[in-house]
C-alpha cells in the first residue's frame, strides 16, 4: 500500500481519516489491541465509563481540531465544563496552579510560602538552571518545591528527577511573585492560568467512544490484534507477531520506538540511542466511593499515598459514581489489595530527559529521510495531549496530500 500506519490511537486514526477524506484509499492501519483508541480507550466499569489511560478529554481551544472531530461525534453529544483542579498539600486544599492560589491556604501557611517564593532564584535575578529539580527551587522557592512539586513529580514520573531537563516547562503556567502576593491580598487568582481551563467530555459515553467512531469510518482499512515485531528501513517492511509482512511506500509509526523488537537498516548509533529514551508506566484504578467535592482533578503529592492523582468522574461524567486513581508503576506495591477494576498502561508518559531532544531530532530526521515518520505522543516521544496529537496528525496528512497534488500538477 502507499501508507502503512502503526497504531490506531488518536494520531493514527486522525491521519487515516484525513487521508480517506482526501480520496486516498491505499492505506492500512495496524493495531495490536482488539479495538481502537490507544491510551484514550474506555471500558464500562460499575455501570459507567472508565477511561483506562486516565484523565483524557477534549480541550476547547483548538477549533480546527474540534471541527474535525465533531464530524465523527457531533458537538451536541458533548458537555462543556470549566475545569476544576485542586491540590491537597499540608492540610490545605487549593486550586491549581498552586502559586496563583496560595491565598486559599491557612494564613500562617500563606506567610511561609510567600517568604519562600520571594527569595526564589528567579526573583533574585539569578540565572535559570538547566536541571529540573534546580529549576523548581529557582522558580517557585523551597516551600512549593519540597511540599508539592518535587514529591508530586517523583510520584508521577520518576524517583530520579535529576534525569529531567527544563526545555518542556513552557507547558507550566507562569505566575510572578507580585501576582502571587496580589492574589493573597485580594483573595483571587492572578497570572497566567493553566491550559485546558475548559474541556469537552461526552454526555453518554467515555472519551473512547470518539475513537471507536473514527475507527468505524475506516473499518475497511484497519486490522486488529497485529502486534508489531520489526521494521526494515531498507525495504520499508513491517512484520507482525504472526509473521505477516506489510510493505508500503510511506510508514507512519505512532507506537513507542523502544517497542520494536528488531530494527533493520538503521545506523547503529541511532538504534542504540532509542534505548536511552525513558518513560513511565501508570496504573489506573476505580474506587466506588463518592467523594464530597466539586473538583474533577485532585493532585496528591503526599508520599504516603501510592497514587498521585484522583479523577472524580461523577463531576464530569454524568450519571456515574466513584473516582479513578493514577499510580506510577513503581509505586503500585504500596496499594492495598482490592477487587476494584485496575488497568496497567505500560507506556503512559514519555519522560523529558536531558538527552531526549537530541536523540529524537536525529532519529526523526533520519527516519523521515527513509519515508518513515514518527507521529504523536510515542512516535515523537512527547507528552502530547490528544488535541495536540490530532492537530499534528492533520498537518502531516495535509503535507502528504499536498505533496501528491503538487507532483500531479508538475506531471501535467
Amino acid at each position: 500500500m502507499k501508507y502503512l500506519i502503526l497504531g490506531a490511537g488518536p494520531a493514527g486514526l486522525t491521519l487515516a481519516n484525513r487521508l480517506k477524506q482526501s480520496g486516498e484509499t491505499s492505506f492500512l492501519v495496524l493495531e495490536k489491541e482488539n479495538e481502537a483508541g490507544g491510551l484514550c480507550r474506555s471500558v464500562d466499569v460499575d455501570g459507567s465509563p472508565f477511561d483506562i489511560g486516565g484523565g483524557h478529554f477534549l480541550d476547547v481551544r483548538r477549533t480546527n481540531v474540534n471541527d474535525f472531530l465533531f464530524q465523527f461525534m457531533p458537538e451536541d453529544e458533548w458537555d462543556k465544563y470549566d475545569r476544576d483542579s485542586r491540590i491537597e498539600v499540608n492540610g490545605n486544599v487549593v486550586s491549581h496552579p498552586i502559586e496563583a492560589n496560595i491565598w486559599q491556604m491557612k494564613l500562617d501557611d500563606q506567610v511561609e510560602y510567600l517568604k519562600s517564593i520571594a527569595v526564589a532564584g528567579c526573583n533574585l535575578g539569578s540565572e535559570m538552571p538547566k536541571d529540573f529539580v534546580d529549576w523548581i527551587y529557582w522558580k517557585l522557592g523551597s516551600k512549593v518545591a519540597e511540599d508539592y512539586m518535587i514529591p508530586y513529580n517523583q510520584k508521577m514520573f520518576s524517583k530520579e528527577l535529576d534525569q529531567l531537563g527544563t526545555y518542556w516547562l513552557e507547558k507550566l503556567p507562569n505566575v510572578s511573585f507580585e501576582e502571587t502576593l496580589l492574589s493573597c491580598l485580594t483573595k483571587k487568582a492572578y497570572g497566567e492560568q493553566p491550559g485546558h481551563a475548559q474541556f469537552y467530555y461526552p454526555k453518554k459515553y467515555g472519551y473512547g467512544e470518539l475513537w471507536l467512531r473514527m475507527a468505524e469510518a475506516i473499518k475497511e482499512n484497519i486490522e486488529y490484534n497485529k502486534s508489531i515485531q520489526s521494521i526494515d528501513f531498507s525495504n520499508k517492511i513491517v512484520m507482525t507477531s504472526d509473521g505477516t509482512q506489510y510493505q508500503a511506500d510511506i510508514i507512519i509509526t505512532t507506537i513507542p520506538w523502544m517497542g520494536f523488537k528488531e530494527i533493520i537498516g538503521m545506523p547503529e548509533d541511532i538504534k542504540e540511542s532509542i534505548q536511552q529514551l525513558k518513560f513511565s508506566s501508570i496504573q489506573t484504578g476505580y474506587v466506588a466511593e463518592k467523594l464530597d467535592t466539586d473538583a474533577q482533578w485532585i493532585y496528591c503529592p503526599d508520599p504516603k499515598l501510592p497514587y498521585h492523582r484522583i479523577l472524580v468522574r461523577h463531576n464530569f461524567c454524568p450519571n456515574s459514581k466513584g473516582y479513578w486513581t493514577e499510580t506510577n508503576g513503581e509505586r503500585i506495591e504500596m496499594e492495598e489489595p482490592s477487587n476494584n477494576f485496575k488497568y496497567m498502561n505500560q507506556h503512559a508518559y514519555p519522560l523529558n530527559t536531558i538527552s531526549k531532544p537530541e536523540i529524537m531530532e536525529k532519529l526523526l530526521n533520519w527516519s523521515a529521510g527513509q519515508s518513515v515518520y514518527g507521529l504523536g505522543r510515542w512516535g515523537e516521544h512527547q507528552h502530547y495531549n490528544s488535541d495536540v496529537t490530532v492537530d499534528l496528525a492533520m498537518q502531516l496528512a495535509d503535507k502528504f496530500i499536498n505533496s501528491i497534488s503538487d507532483t500531479g500538477n508538475c506531471n501535467d
